[in-house]
């Protein structure tokens, strides 16, 4: 499985918020920009939440393992390559979801002094935070899941396994 790579997600950001300010900018030329929900942030930091939760008790587990602790629980590997596949693409996500937020709310700065406005500019930027929560919590469910051996493949004069 390959890793996320962090400017494979910043693209995505930044084209996805250049695309949403300049939609922004033609729709309400045209009429009323739609708003940005409430739930947005609420929904992506609850991703992140779940995401850190997951990470954080795989690491436990896998520590417990690793130590050879008693009673320990062991880590399914199809579970465990689940939880990195969900992270990853909940990264993905929220890097296009936080990108069009952003892109907005870039967009409603011109706006503040209509009261409407500015609450819509406050809660794009939260959801722009809070998806970088789950950017966050992605890498790290990633970094928590990763084998040690392929620390070893991806040296500079490393030996191909055979």
């Amino acid at each position: 499985m390959r890793e996320l790579r962090i400017r494979v997600l910043v693209g995505v950001f930044v084209v996805a918020g250049i695309l949403s300010w300049a939609g922004a900018r033609l729709w309400n030329s045209i009429g009323t920009l739609p708003s940005v929900p409430l739930a947005a942030p609420v929904v992506l930091a609850l991703i992140a939440v779940v995401l850190l939760s997951t990470a954080l008790s795989l690491r436990a587990r896998l520590r417990a393992q690793r130590e050879r602790r008693p009673g320990a629980k062991g880590v399914d590997l199809l579970m465990a390559a689940r939880a990195v596949v969900f992270g990853q693409a909940s990264a993905l996500v929220a890097a296009l979801v936080a990108g069009m937020y952003g892109g907005a709310g870039v967009f409603l700065l011109e706006l503040l002094d209509i009261p409407a406005r500015r609450d819509q500019a406050i809660y794009a930027g939260f959801s722009v935070l809070a998806g970088l929560g789950v950017i966050a919590a992605a890498l790290f469910l990633e970094r928590v899941c990763k084998l040690p051996e392929d620390d070893d493949q991806n040296q500079p004069g490393a030996e191909p396994a055979a």
